[in-house]
């Protein structure tokens, strides 16, 4: 297991990184008495700001795995970076909806059941009633063969090109969304010995949302870490950038996207939070950390 108390806050000046804050597990006590934290950014590879907000959000905050859209269109910049950041913990955000209006991105296998007339994934995973006819995932019938050679192709790719992957996650709950898809993404999370769910792990609620501005998101991260008790607890959000790319990303019904993910990398990279995780003695893991802690055998 990587000694997460080792792990430094580094400030990116140019090519230059300085340590700037360290999140030392000083809490007292037995393993049962701490308070350990996974946060996880979500979708690195979907966009170019989305990948420069996981890697700041890395580097210079809390964030210690990041979910990697493999058939997404910036999926070859997110790798660069990965590899260059070879101690980030990646997660296969195994991927079968493209929801943006304005961005697509389809899948890496000949699956015809799984794409709409233009060879995009549907954008959502069950039709909507305010979005068109013919965009639900699930209305299409979509074949589950098919669905396992993309997922296994998004695996393998993963797998082929990047440094760190430990486990397996699902972009919009899609690849999770009925009895037989469960069915198929535990079997291939065993066979590729890539987790899909940690057993010990609780969520720690939410922070954020589009309706919140960022000084909110910031000031319920803060009050959420303050609360957080013994135990080991997970953050998921989707960290992005106030770019003119992000602003051009969105569906009808978020609209804001830009404004909001970059909410998110601003509280993730605050020094408030920190000094929050600093104090009270937590300690930032990753998905691989704990699952390589949970392998090891017991004394």
């Amino acid at each position: 297991m990587r000694a997460t108390s080792n792990v430094s806050w580094p400030l990116v000046l140019g090519l230059l990184v300085v340590p700037a804050f360290s999140a030392a597990a000083t809490r007292p006590g037995s393993a049962a008495e701490k308070i350990r934290l996974i946060v996880r950014g979500d979708d690195i590879g979907s966009s170019q700001a989305a990948n420069e907000a996981c890697i700041r959000c890395y580097r210079e905050g809390i964030v210690r795995s990041v979910e990697v859209m493999v058939p997404a269109p910036w999926f070859h910049g997110a790798a660069k970076l990965l590899r260059e950041n070879p101690q980030l913990d990646v997660g296969v955000h195994l991927t079968l909806t493209s929801e943006w209006e304005n961005l697509k991105w389809g899948p890496l296998t000949e699956a015809p059941t799984l794409v709409d007339a233009q060879g995009h994934f549907f954008p959502m995973t069950s039709q909507r009633a305010d979005f068109p006819p013919h965009t639900g995932f699930l209305e299409a019938n979509p074949d589950l063969a098919e669905v396992e050679r993309e997922l296994r192709a998004q695996i393998e790719t993963a797998r082929r090109e990047l440094p760190n992957v430990t486990h397996l996650s699902c972009h919009m709950g899609t690849a999770t969304s009925t009895p037989a898809l469960r069915q198929l993404v535990a079997r291939l999370a065993d066979e590729y010995q890539l987790p899909l769910r940690l057993p010990e792990v609780r969520m720690a609620g939410e922070f954020s949302g589009s309706d919140l501005s960022a000084d909110q998101k910031l000031e319920n991260l803060v009050q959420l870490l303050e609360k957080l008790e013994p135990g080991t607890w997970l953050i998921i959000e989707h960290p992005g950038l106030d770019t003119p790319e992000m602003r051009a990303i969105g569906h009808h019904g978020y609209e804001n996207v830009a404004e909001d993910r970059a909410g998110v990398t601003a509280a993730f990279t605050s020094r408030r939070v920190k000094e929050v995780i600093q104090r009270r003695g937590m300690e930032l893991i990753s998905y691989g950390d704990l699952i390589r802690e949970q392998a090891k055998p017991d004394p």
